[in-house]
């Protein structure tokens, strides 16, 4: 029977979907970032705004603020430049190997940020093959560590809207004698625009809320906001300013993902349109083939350099750093081994996935449902963006969050196993939608229809006409989640107990103690954790469904 005419039984489905992720997501995402804009706010109970312009107003804050932003511009500029040509090599030319290629150019970007740290002091330090450059901790170090980690982003969104370009405008304007720069300038580079400057806010978002690349790279000397907040509490202890700069920062972000998600309603010169076969490789095309070599080489350099590293020990080639992972280091570095460490991050990694599946499912169904009147579209449009919301606060900052508003009852959660796995799983929450979302989307109600019908009810429905459809998408999904979780080091640097590390906390109290063994069981726990997932992406590749450029 038709649903508009049970319209209280079309809110009391949707309200039934939509109230075990909106408690969840209320209770562990918008209570501890209200707890923590409280903190700012409120003094002994007060309100005292007056404490947060105080802290704003402080000469450090200032630099921390302007480092953050032109640091973060900076990257993203050169994300750009270098992710331009490689987009259109990758996805326009009929490049040998391309797919293996775009694959290995995605993995930067799910690499735990604190071992793209470690890989880039290993690569730029004295020591290293570039150490004669003095690069190490500079901000140039931290610049091009934020580009090795954002260029995949640029890569796949421009290379995605460039594939399904329509060429017959270019064909037409070079026939009327137009030359290549004029092709480009006035055909291609328009009709890329929404998609490039979308991808660029994307990238300057990433870049403005690293944690794990600036702290192990710029240490206290080079702060940005990110890794202010988190020196602010663990080392100074000032909560209220740490809180002042939260807001600063929750402000700004919601406003870049405001401007993010109205360039990406620009409309597209691309929509719509039927991907085209990519062109064999002329003459013309060797400037940009040299571009994309060179990025290949500056992506893989840090990676060779962080496993050669792993296996160099007393001066020789060994396994040594890797059996010394089952001790806890030099000079008790640890409280645990790291192998216990790895046990704990993969058993985090499954519950923070299975976590952020149940909801991010539940979450796409909810939303991609046809409505029936403009009253429900409204509904399921504020849903979509309210469980998004964690995409506008840094993990950080939800970190922060946790730690001050989890530790009462009904939610004292300080001792409770499940902590850090929610906070991952709210993490990588955002992604798990917009890697399900448009696939339900693209399904014709009609076949649901039909099905109905026939007498199917709704579970019969969605195992007969969705699952098929979005079986790989939630095999996705679950390996970005789980690939999020295995490297997610902001919010877990404040919840995971010393007794229970996951591998990125492990890995950076390591480097911070001194010794040759401590660095090289760093590097080796690196090198490990980088593989697994490299291996979890590039799996997830090979099922073909959009990632990270659907952002």
């Amino acid at each position: 029977m038709d649903g508009s005419r049970h319209p209280v039984r079309r809110w009391l489905t949707l309200a039934g979907l939509a109230a075990g992720p909106v408690l969840v997501v209320g209770a562990f995402f918008v209570l501890p970032v209200l707890g923590m804009v409280g903190r700012g706010f409120f003094d002994d109970g007060s309100f005292n705004p007056g404490g947060v312009l105080e802290v704003l107003a402080r000469p450090r804050v200032a630099r921390v603020a302007w480092f953050t932003v032109w640091s973060a511009g900076l990257a993203t500029l050169i994300a750009v430049v270098l992710g331009l040509p490689v987009a259109f090599s990758l996805h326009r030319l009929a490049l040998p190997g391309r797919r293996l290629i775009r694959a290995a150019l995605l993995v930067p970007f799910v690499l735990p940020t604190v071992v793209v740290g470690v890989a880039f002091r290993l690569l730029l330090g004295e020591a290293g093959p570039l150490g004669f450059l003095g690069l190490d901790g500079t901000p140039v170090a931290i610049v091009a560590g934020l580009v090795f980690f954002n260029l995949a982003v640029v890569i796949r969104a421009v290379g995605a809207a460039w594939e399904s370009l329509d060429p017959r405008p270019a064909e037409a304007a070079a026939a009327l004698g137009a030359s290549p720069a004029q092709v480009w300038w006035t055909v291609t580079l328009p009709a890329l625009r929404p998609a490039i400057v979308s991808a660029a806010s994307v990238v300057f978002l990433f870049c403005a809320t690293a944690f794990g690349i600036v702290l192990t790279l710029g240490g206290v000397r080079y702060s940005t906001i990110e890794t202010e907040i988190y020196l602010l509490t663990t080392t100074l202890f000032d909560l209220q300013a740490a809180a002042a700069l939260s807001v600063l920062q929750i402000v700004v972000v919601v406003a870049l993902l405001g401007l993010a998600a109205r360039l990406r309603a620009t409309p597209d010169a691309t929509a719509n349109r039927v991907v085209t076969r990519p062109r064999r490789i002329s003459y013309a095309d060797v400037p940009v083939l040299a571009v994309t070599a060179l990025v290949v080489v500056v992506v893989a350099a840090p990676i060779v350099i962080l496993v050669l590293g792993s296996l160099r020990a007393n001066d020789g080639w060994s396994l040594a750093n890797y059996e010394a992972l089952t001790t806890v280091g030099t000079n008790s570095a640890l409280l645990v081994p790291v192998t216990e460490a790895l046990v704990t991050s993969a058993r985090t990694a499954v519950d923070a996935t299975w976590m952020a599946l149940l909801m991010g499912l539940a979450v796409a169904v909810l939303v991609t449902r046809r409505s029936q009147t403009r009253a429900e579209r409204r509904v399921r449009g504020l849903l979509d963006g309210f469980f998004m919301l964690p995409l506008g606060v840094s993990a950080v900052t939800l970190g922060f969050g946790f730690l001050i508003t989890l530790d009462r009852p009904p939610l004292d959660l300080r001792d409770s196993a499940l902590l850090v796995p929610i906070a991952q799983a709210l993490v990588a929450l955002p992604l798990v939608i917009r890697t399900i979302v448009p696939v339900l989307a693209g399904i014709d109600d009609r076949q649901r229809q039909a099905a109905a019908s026939l007498g199917a009810s709704p579970w019969r429905t969605l195992l007969s006409i969705d699952l098929p459809v979005v079986w790989k998408p939630l095999l996705a999904a679950s390996g970005f989640a789980f690939a999020v979780s295995l490297g997610e080091f902001g919010a877990t640097s404040f919840l995971a107990r010393d007794e229970h590390p996951t591998v990125p906390v492990v890995i950076f109290r390591l480097i911070g103690h001194p010794g040759e063994t401590n660095f090289g069981m760093a590097l080796a726990a690196s090198v490990i954790l980088a593989a697994t997932t490299a291996i979890v992406m590039l799996a997830v590749e090979r099922l073909r469904v959009p990632s990270v450029g659907a952002f």
